[in-house]
């Protein structure tokens, strides 16, 4: 399945939109890492556990609407955008959520 955040793709002919795709992702983050993230905030430096968790979690959000698109019978989708947020929750504690939306079509060669 072609993803792209283009309005188009390139050299392919779209004949039907199906309408709008999303996925989502929330993903808990834990003490540990977020102490190790306030530490390397102060200091400098990536935070490789929080890289990973969303670099997963964009994942997650890609593939639930690339399901959703194959679901309708779609093969490609075009203007792919990606929302992230940090949710702040009780006592300290976030989650990571990653929202995936574009617009599910069918092309032909």
């Amino acid at each position: 399945m072609i993803v792209t955040t283009a309005p188009t793709i390139e050299g392919k002919k779209i004949v039907r939109y199906h309408g709008l795709v999303c996925g989502e992702a929330i993903l808990g983050t834990n003490i540990f890492r977020d102490f190790f993230a306030s530490i390397r905030d102060i200091v400098g430096g990536r935070s490789g556990a929080y890289e990973r968790s969303l670099r997963e979690a964009r994942e997650t959000a890609i593939n639930e609407m690339i399901q959703e698109a194959r679901e309708i019978g779609a093969n490609a989708i075009i203007g792919v955008d990606l929302d992230y947020e940090s949710i702040g929750i009780g006592d300290g504690g976030n989650m990571l959520m990653v929202s995936a939306s574009g617009t599910a079509v069918r092309y032909e060669d």
